[in-house]
């Protein structure tokens, strides 16, 4: 997926990625706290004849009989699926959310506390440590947000839905037959509303490609409390698509006056000499490093932020391919090693607003008594909350939008 050139899908972090026994559904349904089922005699329906499917399919009744004991409908699944395209952010949002100072410290310590576990990882896979973890960060931030939903139940909801069913029927599968290689038990099987699961958030067919038994233990258990297996399957995944050791996904660039964005893009690669030979470096000046053919990415055109991107950056893309996604991994996995902030700076967002405009915002708002919950310059429904509560009070029209008249009138 492309970044468009002032909005990009949050779908990331990462998000980033998402039918019942017998004669129909019992009231003892699986429940979220996040995301209850409700009764559904259509979705009963489907299940059983799913299920019939399934077993011609290979999967055993007694796995059938586990999978589907609790299983329920999900609304709340559905009702993501359809509106998950209208939560977009600018890319200078994104990268701040994806490599916040939380983010950072965060991975610092992981990087510490899983340090010999990464390094067995890296030397098994080829693939550096802070990569892994900055993935891991990005699709459950370090194994905190792993996601509560039975994996079963959402996909089955999905399927039945029918948007995207032969996808999610062909999910829903390979979830069975992990079940029924005894990986992990259907109660422990939990994950995002769109099916994706453990710490790095594999859908079930990406699972049985590349999942592995880091710990020896005979489950590939990504679930688990101990992320190894989940590390260790997100390392395999890279490897098998391609990661060149030593080789860095890309870096933030300089370009010279003039440059044309014509020559940005994935599809025109060229030689760093080329590059170089352009007048392009690296942000302290220094010619591009040669490693290997190599792309210019300018995200928001000529007013904003460069990179040079190599093999490894297209590597990633086949675990996310959003660019956005790519970038924040990248990105992440530099700071985690104490890499610098995006030098250059982002141009203003369609209200004319800077990403500091936004700061100003939010700490002036929390300092007159509506508090926004922090001061990161990212608009979110709580900066919203504060600024429609901020309206309310002196008469304005509640719009609940950030605005240049807003931000004057309160300093």
């Amino acid at each position: 997926m492309q970044i468009s050139r002032r909005t990009i899908s949050l779908s990331l972090l990462a998000t980033f990625v998402s039918a019942c026994s017998g004669g129909g559904v019992s009231s003892s349904r699986d429940t979220s706290s996040s995301m209850p089922a409700v009764p559904n005699p259509a979705f009963d329906s489907w299940v059983a004849g799913f299920r019939q499917r399934a077993a011609a399919g290979g999967i055993s009744q007694a796995t059938l009989d586990q999978a589907f004991r609790n299983v329920g409908y999900l609304p709340g699944v559905i009702e993501r699926d359809r509106n998950q395209t209208e939560f977009t952010r600018t890319l200078e949002d994104y990268m701040a959310i994806a490599a916040s100072d939380e983010r950072v410290s965060m991975g610092k310590t992981a990087l510490r506390q899983h340090g010999s576990t990464l390094a067995a990882i890296e030397s098994r896979y080829g693939v550096e440590r802070q990569v892994v973890t900055a993935i891991w960060g990005l699709e459950s931030r370090y194994g905190t947000r792993r996601g509560d939903i039975p994996t079963i139940s959402a996909l089955s909801t999905l399927a039945y839905d029918g948007r995207r069913g032969a996808f999610m029927e062909k999910q829903l599968m390979a979830a069975l037959r992990i079940l029924q290689r005894g990986d992990i038990t259907a109660d422990r099987m939990v994950g995002s509303w769109a099916g994706a699961m453990g710490h790095t958030q594999f859908i079930p067919t990406s699972f049985e490609a590349f999942a592995v038994d880091f710990t020896g233990d005979g489950r590939r258990d990504i679930w688990s409390d101990n992320p190894a297996d989940a590390l260790a399957s997100t390392a395999a995944y890279l490897q098998r698509n391609g990661w060149q050791k030593g080789q860095p996904w890309g870096m933030e660039v300089r370009l010279p006056a003039g440059f044309s964005t014509g020559l940005a893009g994935r599809g025109n690669a060229r030689s760093a000499a080329s590059w170089a030979g352009m007048g392009v470096t690296d942000t302290r000046g220094r010619p591009v490093p040669n490693h290997g053919s190599a792309s210019i990415l300018m995200p928001d055109g000529a007013a904003g932020p460069a990179f040079i991107v190599y093999r490894n950056f297209s590597v990633i893309l086949r675990y996310n391919n959003a660019e956005s996604y790519a970038l924040g991994v990248g990105h992440l996995s530099d700071r985690i090693l104490g890499g610098a902030p995006i030098q250059a700076t982002f141009p203003p967002d369609a209200l004319g607003m800077t990403i500091d405009d936004r700061k100003e915002l939010q700490r002036l708002l929390t300092a007159k008594g509506f508090d926004t919950q922090g001061t990161d310059g990212v608009i979110g429904s709580n900066t919203e909350a504060a600024i429609s509560a901020y309206q309310r009070s002196v008469g304005l029209p509640v719009t609940g939008q950030p605005s240049m008249d807003l931000l004057r009138r309160l300093r």
